[in-house]
């Protein structure tokens, strides 16, 4: 199903459960906003919806809910936005986020902005779905090391969660209405009010200062290549590359799926959009400021078999490479990042 806007009025929900376990109590939280739009920003195409997962206000709030449990984990210790934190655009600070019981992470955990455009998911490459993809960390022994049935089968022994699973799909809450909640609460996490989507989009010819202009233009230029990949409303072609990080991988990215030599060291193009939220950068997080990601690509990579022909080297002078770090950080969406519709309830 397709829309361009959804406008849900006059809710209230004064109570829910943060059950874990079958004695937690119930508590009272603040009531939801009474009024939720999920609209789709000037410039931006439309969204899809699964045929059987379409928007409304009772998945959402569903999915949301389970979005900040951390029943989901095994312990009760973390929940999904634990590493998708909302001040931080739905990423993470840390180069790995921990998993339970403290494990370690293996890979730098993605920003959810704009996710529900994604075609598919992982850095692989390998989950074609939001709702399959809920089922990667619940399953994960270094993240939540738990299970859907088992989650379902808590969920069950909570009476506001057994209500908000009949309001939204007419069901008990099970692994199907688990996974379907998420996925519609992470397709609400649109941004698209950066300075950059003002000035384009909207037409506000003063969004952007000069030097984020002429940032603007070294970015689409030929002489880095940025827009090659990092295009279209939401900065990434989604195709798989080889950036020239490394000469040997440790993590072999999309050849983890496809067995191919070839694919070592690919990865899925992220998007650049709230860069200065979601640092450190890449799939391991090895760089902790943007100025060295523009560096390493400056440097033309480490030369690796793989490696993308138009990553090369380049060079800017002082004064380009601020206003290229300017133009990027103009792709910030404070108003995502501040979004209370998003919050913890």
């Amino acid at each position: 199903m397709k829309s361009k806007r959804y406008i849900l009025l006059g809710i209230g929900l004064a109570v829910y459960s943060l059950s874990t376990v079958s004695c937690r109590k119930e508590v009272k939280a603040l009531p939801e906003p009474e009024e939720f739009s999920l609209e789709i920003p000037p410039g931006f195409p439309e969204m899809d919806f699964p045929e059987d997962n379409a928007f409304s206000l009772a998945r959402w709030r569903l999915g949301k809910r389970l979005f900040y449990d951390p029943i989901l984990s095994r312990d009760s210790s973390i929940s999904c936005a634990s590493c998708h934190r909302q001040d931080l655009a739905f990423a993470d600070d840390k180069a790995f986020s921990p998993g339970i019981k403290n494990r370690p992470g293996t890979r730098n955990a993605t920003a959810l902005a704009n996710i529900g455009y994604h075609p598919y998911f992982l850095r692989e490459g390998s989950v074609p779905s939001l709702e399959m993809q809920a089922l990667v960390p619940v399953q994960e022994h270094n993240e939540f090391d738990h299970s859907m049935p088992e989650i379902a089968v808590k969920l069950q022994q909570s009476a506001t969660y057994r209500r908000l699973s009949q309001e939204a799909y007419a069901r008990e809450p099970d692994p199907w209405v688990i996974t379907r909640a998420l996925g519609v609460f992470q397709r609400s996490l649109i941004s698209g009010q950066s300075a950059y989507d003002k000035y384009l989009y909207q037409g506000q010819s003063a969004a952007l200062n000069e030097s984020e202009k002429r940032g603007m233009e070294l970015f689409f230029s030929s002489r880095t290549q940025c827009a090659s990949c990092h295009s279209g409303f939401n900065f990434t072609n989604y195709s798989f590359e080889n950036n020239g990080l490394d000469s040997v991988y440790r993590d072999p990215l999309r050849m983890r799926l496809s067995n191919d030599p070839n694919d070592e060291g690919r990865t899925k193009v992220p998007s650049l959009r709230n860069l200065g939220f979601t640092a450190p950068y890449m799939h391991d997080g090895r760089f902790n400021k943007l100025e060295e990601v523009i560096r390493h690509y400056e440097e033309g990579g480490k030369q690796h078999p793989n490696q993308s022909p138009l990553v090369r080297p380049f060079t800017l002078s002082t004064q380009e490479r601020a206003d290229l770090l300017a133009f990027l950080l103009s792709l910030d969406d404070q108003h995502f990042v501040d979004n209370p519709f998003f919050a913890k309830p």
